[in-house]
């Protein structure tokens, strides 16, 4: 499966394709985008790989990536016994984008790619930064439900 960590020796904007192995052609890969991709990907990245484990690709990725995952993010997502704190923002690059099945796009907007041919989704989320655990609770949950759905449209159950 693939997964958005550090290696310990790069720094936070050094993501190259070559950082992760896209999987073979019967597995779909996902791209979740935010502007940060700093809290909104990285929770609905968290929530793919949990549910579906090493049946879906996962790739998370920003227009304008921050410098740290949100804090309260990873709170959230830990009170699920999700990890997130490991992952770090990142750009999006063309190659994954292009290896994507599914772009998923979170209020990046305009700044998000475009590549014909691919399937888009446009998730309309609050955004984390700056919110209360209360806040960031109920955009945890609403981003889950979505990688609920979007798995169905996928036709691969969620891990048990």
């Amino acid at each position: 499966m693939s997964t958005n960590s550090t290696p310990d020796e790069a720094a936070p904007h050094d993501f190259t394709a070559e950082d992760h192995e896209i999987g073979p052609p019967d597995v779909p890969a996902v791209l979740f985008l935010c502007t940060h991709n700093a809290g909104r990907s990285q929770m609905a990245a968290g929530w793919l790989r949990h549910l579906a484990g090493s049946r879906v690709d996962v790739f998370s990725g920003g227009s304008d990536p921050g410098l740290e995952t949100n804090a309260t993010a990873i709170e959230a997502m830990g009170e699920f016994g999700i990890d997130i704190a490991g992952e770090y923002p990142k750009p999006w690059t063309d190659e994954i984008a292009r290896a994507a099945d599914v772009i998923v796009t979170m209020g990046c907007g305009d700044a998000c790619p475009i590549f014909p041919g691919k399937r888009y989704e446009d998730w309309e989320l609050t955004d984390p930064a700056g919110q209360p655990i209360e806040v960031v609770r109920a955009i945890r949950d609403d981003i889950g439900r979505r990688v609920g759905g979007l798995l169905a449209t996928l036709k691969i159950p969620a891990a048990a």
